[in-house]
């Protein structure tokens, strides 16, 4: 099964910035228990390439996706695909980034805010987009957007939250990104990762729901 079509399936990617490395094991392994799939780390994240490699190395054997999140150019594409990730996310629109990920068969969800962006996205051949910020854009403007391009693939990102996740998912997106709503740097710097798990399993449930009732 292609990866998109694995996040259609699971609908949660998480986003992990700003960690500390010597957490980086223990916050995806109580995301993993907490029914995670798909986790990014931000490439402003200290250590970001020896923490997708360490990722990589300790879930070889089970079916989880490691990606690189806040990809700005192609260098930054470059390392971290040499560094293992299965997926690239961007803020912006960079078409040699997307160019980049689709010459070595990486998915990506480049960043967009415009339909102009997400057209010129696809044209040079993403097959879905990361609509951000979410939080600032609201659902009214994914209604809109799904209007004249209801065959885009969206993963909509930035202010999800359990109580507006259902909302995105029935509005058509393929699947959402979170990122402080999960990972709590409280629970963290607590060192509560089972905190962490709970909080993965309430966003999976959600899903659930909307799989069931939707």
């Amino acid at each position: 099964m292609k990866l998109i079509e694995l996040v259609k399936r699971e609908k949660i990617v998480v986003i992990v910035r700003g960690i500390k490395p010597e957490d980086s094991l223990s916050v995806a392994e109580a995301l993993v228990a907490g029914g995670i799939r798909f986790i990014e780390v931000t490439m402003n994240t200290e250590g970001a390439l020896a923490i997708i490699q360490q990722w990589r190395e300790c879930f070889k054997n089970e079916e989880i996706f490691i990606g690189a999140g806040t990809v700005l150019d192609r260098e930054m594409a470059t390392a971290a695909i040499e560094a293992g990730a299965q997926f690239i996310v961007t803020p912006n629109l960079d078409e040699e980034v997307v160019k980049l990920s689709c010459e070595k068969n990486i998915d990506i969800f480049p960043g967009v805010m415009t339909p102009t962006e997400i057209v010129k996205a696809l044209k040079a051949g993403a097959k879905a987009v990361k609509l951000f910020p979410m939080g600032s854009l609201g659902l009214n403007y994914l209604k809109e957007i799904r209007a004249p391009l209801s065959d885009v693939q969206i993963l909509a990102t930035g202010g999800v939250n359990l109580e507006n996740i259902q909302e995105y998912l029935k509005n058509g997106v393929i699947g959402v990104g979170i990122g402080s709503n999960i990972i709590d740097k409280k629970l963290i710097e607590e060192k509560n990762f089972q905190g962490i798990t709970e909080l993965a399993r309430k966003y999976k449930e959600a899903v659930k729901d909307v799989e069931k009732y939707g």
